[in-house]
């Protein structure tokens, strides 16, 4: 226990020292509808992701890292924020209007914006002397007033214009003469990437820089770099049909463009001083949504749009060389309103963001303690376009109960034993059942949480 403790200790202590001398630069690098089993560190045998593959194995992959929503403005919301989307009122993602007619209820009303007053992680991290960059999707608002240069972000590239197709769309920029459009031949993904090395290669060495790399990889369409492509075709059949050509090969341009910018930092001696986070914004896609069926989360049970493990739990990758020991795997379930808490401990600044969120930056030196349990909550009261109806859920240790909206009914499981949700334990576990649904009731009326709205 005293080795344990002296260990914590010289991390706190190197990284006070660390800061004294330079902040870290941060990277955090956001994929778009990306599933928990998709990359190859994570277990999937035919998706090729070797730069990924080597962040995780030189720091930390998490197992029950989570999205606060199943959708990606929420989720992105709380990324920026520190603050649950259901604080926020954004509780789905933008444009989305989808009913149901034969629903008892209506979905809730919602805010389909982060609003300026709201501080944003760029924000508060421009007030420690960083410099700022946001390159790829937005998607917290639409219109120049609610656009990521009003958000605390110095260098802004946005997807505007047909942010589905890869071939054919638009970037928006503060300085209009800076914007681009494409018609068929600079595909979005390397030109996410080129924005991304463009900014890095700008910044002063007297600053720390943020930057937030939100790639819409692998977000269907699925138009994928037809170079990408044989090689996936070649080794379809292998695996009986199970996988997508066209959906890895958009996540080998992304996972190429990571490397890119690996390369950079350490060209620019910059990789020891900078800090990686890598996640994705919700779960996969898995029905035939735009198209053929993108990807499978089993043994998790659903997919994006819904609030079970495989719309919510997602991939996530913490590196920072010399100071996140390699080869680390947590297994501590977090959500990502945390990050904003955890960044701030880490620049050694106060983590009380929001009742909502903590700092897990005692992971980065001990992932393998357990952080002080408690409950971690979703709010989707929408209808989604991947077949998801309004729901709640929270999650305290190894147990997790859902709320139907709709029916007002109850189910609850044991993740340790059950991480497919495929056991009810509600009549087993009554008393568990009520806790948990106490908790979340309780949660839903502290944060004013928008309900679904029952039809006359």
């Amino acid at each position: 226990m005293q080795k344990i403790f002296l260990q914590f200790l010289f991390f706190i202590v190197s990284i006070a020292g660390s800061l004294a001398q330079s902040r870290p630069n941060i990277i955090f690098i956001l994929a778009d509808d990306l599933g928990y089993m998709d990359l190859g560190c994570y277990g999937n045998p035919y998706n090729e992701t070797p730069h990924l593959d080597a962040l995780a194995k030189g720091g930390i992959r998490f197992t029950q890292a989570y999205a606060a929503s199943t959708v990606c403005s929420p989720s992105r919301a709380a990324i920026m924020t520190g603050k649950h989307p259901a604080r926020l009122k954004l509780t789905n993602f933008i444009n989305g209007r989808r009913e149901d007619s034969l629903s008892p209820v209506r979905a809730a009303d919602w805010k389909p914006y982060l609003p300026t007053a709201e501080i944003t992680l760029a924000e508060r991290l421009k007030t420690l002397g960083y410099q700022t960059g946001m390159i790829g999707k937005w998607h917290l608002g639409v219109g120049d007033s609610l656009a990521p240069w009003r958000q605390g972000f110095d260098y802004a590239r946005m997807i505007g214009r047909n942010g589905l197709d890869y071939y054919n769309y638009s970037i928006a920029t503060p300085d209009p003469k800076d914007a681009f459009t494409d018609k068929g031949t600079y595909y979005l993904t390397d030109r996410l990437t080129d924005y991304a090395t463009e900014f890095i290669g700008k910044q002063s060495s007297e600053k720390p820089f943020f930057l937030y790399l939100t790639y819409s990889t692998p977000h269907v369409y699925l138009v994928p770099r037809p170079d990408k492509l044989g090689k996936y075709f070649r080794k379809y059949e292998q695996y009986e049909g199970k996988y997508n050509p066209n959906y890895a090969a958009m996540i080998e341009s992304m996972d190429d463009g990571i490397g890119k910018i690996i390369a950079l930092l350490k060209a620019q001696n910059q990789l020891e001083n900078t800090l990686i986070v890598f996640a994705s914004d919700n779960g996969g896609v898995g029905l035939p949504e735009l198209g053929p069926i993108p990807t499978h989360s089993e043994p998790l049970r659903k997919w994006k749009g819904h609030i079970y493990e495989g719309g919510i739990r997602v991939p996530t990758i913490w590196f920072w060389q010399g100071k996140i020991q390699s080869q680390q795997i947590c297994n501590e379930p977090f959500s990502n309103v945390d990050y904003v808490p955890t960044f701030m401990e880490i620049l050694g600044q106060s983590a009380t963001i929001s009742p909502d969120s903590r700092s897990v930056a005692s992971l980065l030196a001990q992932p393998q303690k357990p952080l002080e349990n408690r409950p971690i909550f979703w709010h989707y009261p929408h209808f989604s376009n991947q077949l998801g109806r309004p729901a709640g859920a929270v999650r305290l240790g190894d147990w997790k109960l859902v709320e139907n909206y709709e029916t007002n009914a109850i189910e609850l499981y044991n993740l340790k034993e059950d991480l497919s949700e495929s056991r009810d334990l509600s009549k087993q576990n009554p008393q568990k059942a009520k806790e948990l649904f106490q908790l979340l009731t309780q949660w839903q009326k502290e944060v004013g949480a928008n309900m679904p709205i029952r039809k006359k």
